[in-house]
């Protein structure tokens, strides 16, 4: 059984729609990977990310995610812990001039993407990534 969790570190996230959202994350996962999955999204601040940033992946920068893949080898049920800095999904949103409930729902499937095994790294994986998260935001939306 799939499971998708909510918390929040020292922020509010203003996440709506958690319900609707926990029910909708593992059909992504389930669409590429046929499988089972448990989800947790770990709502922090700019600095908490940026430190979970240099420890963890070497990189000295700011980002609005952080993907844990804990998936065990050869196993079929997908494990992930994603962190998420609500400074930057907010920064975000007013750069790209979106709500902000639209960037996080984003980064939320961003997140779920990631742990399908697209990538982000290189020209082309931008596009895709871009286009797969464009495509489930507006499944969500016709979701119920």
């Amino acid at each position: 059984m799939s499971q998708c969790t909510f918390a929040e570190h020292n922020v509010s996230s203003g996440l709506k729609q958690k319900r609707k959202l926990r029910r909708f994350i593992p059909i992504i996962i389930n669409e590429y990977k046929h499988s089972e999955c448990s989800i947790s999204y770990v709502f922090v601040s700019d600095e908490h990310l940026w430190e979970m940033n240099k420890v963890y992946l070497n990189h000295d920068t700011y980002t609005d995610i952080i993907t844990f893949d804990l998936t065990e080898k050869k196993s079929d049920h997908i494990v992930g812990d994603m962190y998420i800095s609500v400074d930057r999904v907010k920064e975000n949103a007013v750069l790209h001039k979106i709500s902000y409930t639209n960037e996080l729902l984003r980064v939320l499937i961003h997140g779920a993407l990631h742990l399908c095994g697209f990538g982000d790294k290189t020209k082309v994986q931008k596009e895709i990534m871009r286009t797969l998260e464009d495509t489930w935001i507006k499944k969500f939306s016709n979701f119920d």
